[in-house]
């Protein structure tokens, strides 16, 4: 039998956590797992390197392929070098914080190595002496062992814009404009539309054929405005998922995050819809405990054509997190039906 052919969208600790539950999934099911990653990360590491040296934000693309690292001794170690995030030294300064920057001391000069992640460098050492970055993440992936590959959403990086209602808290009822991932994940107001800059960047071609012969589709968790429903607004990959024989799955998160406080998990299966009319799914895998009323999370995962699966998937400890072991044994008779 071939392996079943998975595709998941996202990029940061949601996809994160779906390519680990996935791992989880072996031996119980024969995987092949393509990860495709937002690029509008412009915060931290990513936003630096981004902003002084251009190319794509490694970030999300570095901690999908760690996720996916191989099991052997020394592999695991290079994933630990990956995620090896430098700090400042003595008398240079705190490390750069989440908004980027590069870390100074009283006076003292930028110390241009402080919070940068060691496998952000390398992705972006990899893509200018390779020439691009799909080849610089499958060589990365080849450094780690990796059981899938990892590919961007586009060879582009994209700004993420949104407009939102209350950003300012003296001023509920405007709505201004947010520029930046980083702005709009942290917004203390309403998010009432979305948009990448630019407005239709071309997909990765990589990508496209990898959806147009996945087996299953499959949407979060994770950032639902910064790290979701980006990719629904790259046309070339947008026309993909709907054209796509596959099966979809969308993966519903545990709690709301800042930028989607006030949104519902049925108003999280609605944003697809809204941004993705066209847009099919087949199941809804949600939290038993974090779904509140079922009813209404079942209503709008039928209304997407869906059914709704519920399980524990959280870790046990009341964190909002979903553990990669349980999510991984809810998934196995999700994507191994009709095998």
């Amino acid at each position: 039998m071939t392996p079943t052919r998975v595709v998941a969208f996202g990029g940061g600790h949601g996809l994160s956590a779906s390519l680990r539950a996935l791992r989880h999934c072996v031996p119980g099911l024969d995987l092949d797992i393509t990860a495709v990653v937002t690029v509008g990360d412009d915060g931290g590491s990513s936003g630096r390197l981004r902003a002084e040296r251009g190319g794509l934000p490694p970030g999300d693309l570095r901690q999908a392929l760690v996720a996916l690292a191989g099991d052997h001794p020394a592999t695991r170690r290079s994933a630990a070098l990956f995620q090896h995030r430098f700090a400042a030294v003595a008398g240079s300064g705190a490390a750069a914080g989440g908004s980027g920057g590069a870390a100074r001391g009283d006076g003292g000069a930028a110390d241009p190595l402080a919070g940068h992640a060691v496998g952000n460098l390398l992705l972006h050492g990899l893509t200018e002496l390779l020439g691009d970055p799909v080849v610089a993440l499958d060589h990365a992936g080849a450094m780690l062992g990796a059981v899938g590959r990892v590919l961007p959403m586009s060879r582009q990086p994209v700004g993420i814009e949104a407009r939102v209602r209350g950003a300012d808290p003296d001023r509920p009822d405007e709505v201004r404009t947010v520029r930046g991932q980083h702005q709009v994940a942290v917004t203390s107001g309403t998010v009432e539309s979305l948009r990448l800059t630019p407005a239709a960047p071309a997909a990765c071609a990589e990508a496209v054929t990898a959806v147009a012969t996945a087996d299953w589709l499959i949407f979060g968790p994770g950032s639902w405005y910064t790290s979701v429903l980006p990719h629904l607004l790259v046309p070339g990959l947008a026309d993909a998922i709907v054209s796509s024989p596959a099966r979809r799955l969308v993966t519903l998160n545990l709690v709301a995050e800042k930028e989607t406080l006030g949104l519902s998990l049925p108003d999280h299966l609605d944003t697809l819809r809204r941004y993705l009319p066209e847009l099919k799914v087949d199941m809804v895998l949600a939290d038993s405990k974090a779904v509140g009323d079922p009813m209404a999370v079942e209503r709008a995962a039928e209304s997407l054509g869906a059914r709704l699966v519920l399980a524990p998937v959280a870790v046990t400890d009341g964190t909002p997190r979903h553990d990669p072991a349980a999510l991984g044994a809810a998934l196995v008779p999700v994507l191994g039906a009709d095998r």
